[in-house]
């Protein structure tokens, strides 16, 4: 195609003056191109639509211009070009002089300059060329960017050349400038080319980017300035933390120089609870010093109003109303103010709730719907998933878009998508749209989210650009290019960047080789393991760079490609991406680490937790909260958060709540965490005091082990953990303070890694309850970082006392860090008066103590005491301890020591009071001042002040010192020291213990036995029997017992009447202790063990004669027979056995006698292929002078008809064959084979797990023992899996048969129905076969098989060609021929007949005729 020649036709035309005047012609119509896209086979594939980026009311406005603009501006073009040429020709006269050479060099040197003068002439001439008079607009001048102050007014300037003439508009921050509507904000001016913008009375928000944006026919251009209003004010700024700053207001106030400003906020916003769709407003009241005669309020700036924030500031109250709320507004809020003095700030959450389903159990809507990727007809979306699921869990989730400007909503996907990310394609280019996101159970569907920022479908490299570069770009049209007709080069660097089981994403980069006019793609596929590419968007090719692919098979693995197209036609494919497999490439985050709760307020918990291992994507984090007791678990948050803190605001004060977290991320919500421990809700309790004595406990080249002293004040609540810090000392210098350790230490020591040595350190340390940090601990001297020598272990660590009273104390303490060269082995205890010198200390003990703790005794009341502990091992004794103290020897007043209980019962218990017990205060019990690990050997029950620790089973193994310390008191503890004398004595004056309590047994006649076992007791054990608190003896009724070798007692009963409903009871006397023991028999439990009792004495008295040991039933054999059977017992030969049907007697004689055997004690009736002749009742006697017995079997009762049948079935069906396939002429069969078949037995066939219609192509039934499904003309479509379903009275017996990608043996072509030949020819016939496997061939004649020899030459080659060869035939070879072939699948027959004639013969009929 050649480019189009423009011309401007010239025509005179007289004025009414008589004057002539030149005038153009309009710009002729240019012949209309085609877009259609064709292959090399010119074939139509396609519509190229050409480039051309503009909104459409602008380009229709173009194309509607006046022909009077059009002429006046080709005038003005033609003058301009004239006057430059004339200008141009006379700069261009050269006259010949004689110079000198001075002159020569002057003039040369001008010369050079004209030379520059001509080029750019010679550049303007061929833009005024007539033949292409029409090009895009140009910036001949730029817009500049300005700074400027407040107040000022700011104006704008550029220049732009361009044919037709072109329009202009203004942006804002891509918002265009509407000057007509704010007059008194904006002037726009266009006069002769030059246009401007002027911007009166700038503020703050004035600060922008500025585009200018000229547009033609023949293309656009832009270009940016960026306009900075400066302020000499300081700010206040209202925004949100978290999430990242979305709101913001500003108010400014005037500075004057050397003033310091004071802010203080008052009447603060707090915890702010609201609900979708309400509106909240957040303030606070900010005062600021000095007053207003030094400080200026000058007027209120919202930093980023919106239609969903709404800002002001009244000169003393900061106010920001959220319109509409949604749970994208959820998060920290703060209020800032910045002064040169410094900033002060207020920050609080405001918590935005469900709205109410309209629907009982939908999902709730789904919230931060955003774009990304967006290119000219694609867009990513991505969402983030709800806290609450509804009554069930997603299934997924609907796309819908919205073009902006409209107002009608389309869904983008027809099947739901469980991931949380969905490329919309089919866009339309240069079109603005919105997109919302619904969520989808087994309920219903959600209400929408709020909708995502609108998103333009434009190329990414036309987008206007970041704030750090500025772009300035040109589009050109493909009308006038002068390579239209260059078929376009393959795409580079096609790759898949996304992957799920719903779709496949493409990307790629555009070819190089593609002209100007643009080009369009098509996508190809290719499964694995086949070479046959098939096109994917046949319909119509995309013009973006990517593209998704829906309705891939999952688990397939496929190869895809790209073609670029253009009008010229279609190029060559870019490389393959080689395999892809279909699948979710983003796994389900894991479940997040087990979440602690601890106390905050009283209506609030602070919920910690172990972030999720290994997770990609990261959305963030859901907090649910339940009433210990219950499952109904409440979301606390409805925006996921990414930290692992979160404070869970607007609990019930004093409810027992658990609290589990779940991760979420694009491919769905993870498990949820392990339960939380139970937290009252209440507030929390004060931070603990600092902690002290920082000291150095060992020391290497890289790192130092610092111990210290835990802080005296707790804060009414257990030190948790520590947190350690350091800086270092150069020559007296101190550096600034780092912290050691991120996770809080649970020891009172902490090993400080990668120090360097030979440094000088200083450390401090604070401790952290449940209520916070504590303030640093003094620091420490500076230590030097150098290796110790010594061998002595070092300082024992964790000094603490418990149990202080009058004259004695518990000290304990913590191993040593630094054990030396050898292990520790034992510790030694100084104390001294705290009145006394240095030289006061005394050493407790002589020999060295093995454990960590030792009680302290002989103290003087009131006297205060310091102590510090020594460890040692084989090289000697260690440096002393931290001392500890001083402590004070004073019972506490109200102070209760543990004591021992035994009850009536002979329980042995502990017991400890407490009459100062806190909130939140626990008892904590413990065993040689260990955590009790073992919790079967104690029962502890604490109820208000008491507790109570119960000896389950006493024994040796619970000797030593039991204590219990109260929590969240001033050390209030006691101990006990259990030994073994104590124990024996306790034990030998409580109760007897019982092996077993008392039990019953029903034995042989109906007989009860009552009975139990002692554990220990002396010979002088007496038992006493009661019934109903009546003392009973031994007599005909009962029977007692008591074996003291054995400590077995037993109570014997014939029989149990009506009055025997009570309590029976064994009570025992050894010395001093007691035992008891009963059992209750009344009511139901009563009667159903007399009925046990006369059943079990009935069948006694049955079992005397012949019996009955297994009562008349069914069974069915493996050949579908069905046997009547009993088991007898105790018979004789004398004993009479009577069979009968429908109480008549089958006698021997009859031919139903036949049926009955006896073997091994069991009777059978065989009954054979049942039938509804066999129906009735059956029924077997048993008699002789012992007694006699009866079995009946209805077989008339429908239930047992039914369990007949069901049994039947399962036998029936579990003989069912693996299922075959036969070909037969008129399609295939698939069939199984049953030992036997019952009319009532259901059958069913399935296709692809669907059942099978039945029809005149395709049938199922059942021949004899066949059960069949026969297809007829079988197609592509029958292929698949089969299944045979065999009712089996319960789930059905299923028999699998796949067809799927398999063919039966077939010719396919290639043989003739009849041949005839003349005798001595030879024979050459090939048939085409097909069949997957491949199938195997033998050729018949007259139904006998054909072998290979010297006549019959069989070949069989590629597995597709079977030909016989006969070399010279005779009438002999005439006759009916098949070729053969099978397979698994099935067989095929091609059938023919072979006529072989002799001419001489043919000849001699026609002389008889004639």
């Amino acid at each position: 195609m050649r480019p189009l020649d423009v011309r401007v036709v010239k025509t005179a035309v007289k004025t009414e003056k008589g004057q002539e005047v030149v005038k153009l012609s309009p710009l002729p119509t240019r012949a209309k191109r085609t877009y259609l896209a064709m292959d090399t086979d010119k074939e139509i594939i396609g519509y190229v639509v050409p480039v051309f980026r503009a909104n459409h009311e602008v380009v229709r406005g173009l194309m509607e211009a006046r022909e009077e603009d059009v002429t006046e501006e080709g005038i003005n073009y033609v003058a301009m070009r004239n006057l430059f040429v004339r200008e141009a020709r006379e700069a261009m006269d050269v006259k010949v002089e004689k110079k000198t050479r001075t002159k020569q060099v002057r003039e040369s040197a001008e010369r050079l300059q004209l030379g520059r003068t001509m080029d750019e002439w010679s550049e303007f001439r061929k833009k005024m060329n007539p033949d292409s008079l029409t090009h895009p607009p140009e910036f001949i001048v730029k817009p500049r960017g300005q700074t400027v102050w407040e107040g000022k007014t700011v104006k704008l300037h550029c220049t732009v050349a361009g044919w037709p003439k072109p329009r202009m508009a203004w942006y804002k921050n891509n918002v265009l400038i509407d000057a007509k509507a704010h007059p008194e904000k904006y002037t726009a001016e266009s006069n002769y080319n030059m246009h401007s913008l002027e911007i009166k009375n700038c503020d703050f928000l004035d600060t922008a980017k500025y585009h200018v944006s000229a547009l033609n026919v023949k293309g656009e251009a832009s270009s940016v300035a960026n306009i900075v209003i400066k302020s000499r004010y300081l700010s206040l700024f209202f925004h949100i933390l978290f999430p990242p700053s979305l709101h913001s207001l500003s108010c400014l106030l005037q500075l004057e120089h050397g003033v310091t400003f004071e802010t203080t906020i008052i009447d603060k916003f707090e915890v702010a609870f609201g609900r979708e769709g309400e509106t909240m407003s957040l303030g606070c009241t900010v005062i600021i010093y000095p007053t207003k005669t030094e400080v200026e309020i000058v007027h209120p700036v919202p930093l980023k109003p919106s239609k969903w924030v709404h800002t002001h500031w009244s000169g003393e109250r900061a106010t920001l109303t959220l319109i509409h709320l949604n749970k994208e507004d959820e998060g920290m809020y703060t209020l800032r103010i910045n002064t040169k003095s410094g900033f002060d700030s207020y920050s609080a959450y405001v918590f935005v709730r469900d709205a109410d389903v309209e629907v009982e159990g939908v999902p709730v809507a789904p919230l931060d719907v955003r774009c990304h990727d967006a290119n000219k007809d694609y867009v990513v979306v991505t969402w983030k998933q709800p806290a609450v699921e509804g009554s069930s869990s997603i299934l997924g989730y609907y796309i819908d878009r919205c073009e902006v400007g409209t107002h009608h909503w389309a869904q983008c996907n027809d099947t739901p998508v469980k991931y949380a990310r969905f490329p919309v394609t089919g866009l339309v280019e240069g079109r603005s749209y919105i997109f919302r996101v619904r969520a989808l159970n087994k309920a219903g569907v959600s209400r929408p989210s709020r909708v995502s920022e609108a998103v333009v479908a434009m190329d990414p490299s036309d987008r206007a650009p970041g704030p750090s570069a500025p772009w300035t770009g040109m589009i050109k049209f493909t009308e006038e290019d002068s390579t239209v007709g260059v078929v376009p080069g393959e795409p580079t660097d096609v790759v898949v960047t996304e992957a799920t089981k719903s779709y496949v994403v493409l990307a790629w980069k555009p070819p190089v080789q593609r002209g100007h006019e643009g080009v369009m793609y098509y996508i190809e596929k290719c499964m694995s393991g086949t070479d046959t590419w098939q096109r994917v968007n046949t319909g119509m090719p995309v013009k973006s760079p990517r593209f998704a692919l829906f309705d891939l098979a999952e688990g397939k693995s496929y190869s895809f490609r790209v073609r670029c197209c253009n009008s010229a036609g279609v190029g060559e494919p870019s490389e393959s991406t080689g395999d892809i497999t279909v699948g979710d490439k983003l796994d389900l985050p894991s479940a997040p680490g087990n979440p602690v709760a601890t106390r905050n307020t009283d209506t609030s918990v602070v919920v910690f937790w172990a972030a999720s291992k290994d997770v990609k994507h990261l959305a963030g984090y859901y907090i649910e909260c339940s009433v210990v007791g219950t499952d109904d678990w409440v979301p606390c948050n409805n925006k996921p958060v990414k930290q692992t803190r979160f404070v869970c605001h607007g609990l019930t004060t004093g409810a027992n709540l658990v609290f589990r977290v779940k991760a979420v991320n694009a491919a769905g919500y993870s498990q949820s965490s392990s339960n939380s421990d139970a937290v009252v809700v209440q507030a929390a309790i004060s931070i603990p005091g600092k902690p002290s004595g920082v000291t150095l406990l060992e020391a290497v080249k890289d790192y130092m082990v610092l111990g210290w002293t835990a802080p005296a004040n707790n804060g009414g609540a257990d030190v948790r953990g520590y947190f350690v810090d350091y800086r270092t000392v150069k020559g007296g210098v101190v550096g600034k303070w780092h912290e050691l350790n991120h996770q809080a230490l649970t020891t009172t020591s902490y090993k400080a890694e990668n120090l360097k040595e030979n440094v000088f350190y200083q450390f401090q340390v604070r401790a952290m309850n449940m209520a916070g940090v504590s303030k640093a601990s003094l620091p420490s001297a500076a230590l030097e970082c150098k290796e110790w020598t010594i061998t002595v272990p070092g300082a024992p660590v964790g000094l603490h006392v418990l149990e202080v009273r009058d004259t004695s104390v518990v000290v304990l303490w913590e191993p040593p860090v630094f054990n030396g060269r050898t292990p520790v082995n034992g510790y030694y205890l100084d104390i001294k008066e705290a009145s006394a010198g240095s030289d006061g200390w005394k050493a407790v003990h002589e020999k060295a103590n093995k454990m960590k703790y030792m009680k302290v005794t002989g103290l003087k009341a009131g006297t205060s005491y310091v102590f510090h502990v020594r460890a040692q091992n084989l090289a000697g004794v260690g440096k002393p301890s931290a001392a500890l103290g001083p402590i004070l020897a004073q019972t506490r007043p109200g102070t209760k020591e543990i004591y021992v209980d035994v009850d009536d019962n002979g329980v042995i218990s502990m017991i400890f009071e407490c009459s100062e017990m806190k909130e939140g205060s626990e008892f904590v019990w413990s065993k040689n001042y260990q955590a009790i690990t073992d919790t079967s050997r104690l029962t502890i029950i604490s109820e208000k002040g008491k507790t109570r620790a119960i000896f389950n089973s006493p024994s040796l193994e619970d000797l030593g010192t039991f204590s219990c310390v109260v929590t969240n008191t001033d050390g209030i503890s006691s101990s006990y020291t259990l030994t073994e004398e104590e124990l024996l004595k306790m034990c030998c004056s409580s109760v007897i213990p019982f092996k077993s309590q008392m039990a019953m047994d029903l034995l042989e006649k109906g007989r009860v036995r009552f009975w139990t076992q002692l554990e220990k007791y002396t010979s002088d054990c007496q038992v006493e029997y009661v019934f109903n608190d009546v003392i009973i003896t031994q007599g005909k009724k009962y029977t007692m017992n008591f074996d003291k070798s054995t400590g077995i007692i037993e109570m014997f009963m014939d029989s149990l009447e009506v009055t025997d409903e009570g309590t029976f009871t064994f009570n025992l006397v050894d010395g001093k202790a007691k035992g008891t023991t009963s059992l209750v028999l009344i009511g139901d439990e009563f009667r159903e063990l007399q009925k046990k009792s006369e059943f079990a004495r009935a069948e006694w008295v049955r079992k005397q004669g012949p019996h009955f040991v297994e009562y008349l039933d069914f069974t069915v054999t493996p050949a579908c027979d069905v046997l009547l059977k009993c088991k007898i017992g105790n018979v004789k030969r004398e004993t009479e056995i009577i069979w009968s049907k429908d109480a008549i007697e089958i006698a021997e004689d009859d031919e139903d006698s036949q049926k009955i055997e006896m073997k091994d004690g069991e009777l059978t009736f065989n009954i054979g292929k049942i039938s509804k002749q066999d129906a009735g009742v059956y029924e077997v006697f048993l008699r002789d002078e012992r007694g006699k017995d009866k079995s009946t079997f209805n077989l008339t009762d429908a239930g047992k008809v039914s369990l007949m049948n069901f049994s039947l079935f399962r036998v029936i069906a579990n003989s069912s064959s693996e299922i075959k396939v036969v070909s037969t002429e008129h399609g295939i069969i698939l069939y199984s084979m049953v030992t036997y078949y019952n009319e009532d037995l259901r059958v069913g066939w399935l296709h692809k797990d669907g059942k099978i219609a039945a029809s005149e192509r395709v049938k199922s039934g059942v021949t004899g023992e066949q059960l069949w499904l026969k297809i007829n003309e079988p197609t592509e479509k029958d292929k698949g899996k089969y299944t045979m379903d065999v009712f089996d009275g319960k789930d059905g017996v299923k028999r699998v048969f796949d067809l799927s990608g398999k063919d039966r043996a077939r010719v396919v072509g290639g043989l003739p129905d009849v041949v005839a030949i003349q005798e001595g020819k030879s024979l050459n016939l090939t048939g085409n076969v097909w069949g997957e496997p491949q199938p195997e061939v033998c050729w018949m004649k007259n139904d006998r098989e054909l072998l290979s020899d010297d006549r019959y030459k069989l070949k069989f080659e590629a597995g597709k060609f079977a030909s016989i060869t006969i070399a010279s035939v005779t009438t002999a070879d005439s006759g009916k021929y098949a070729l053969v072939v099978k397979n698994k699948y099935g067989t095929e027959a091609g059938e023919f007949t072979v006529s072989v004639y002799n001419p001489d013969d043919e000849d001699s009929k026609e002389e008889k005729k004639d």
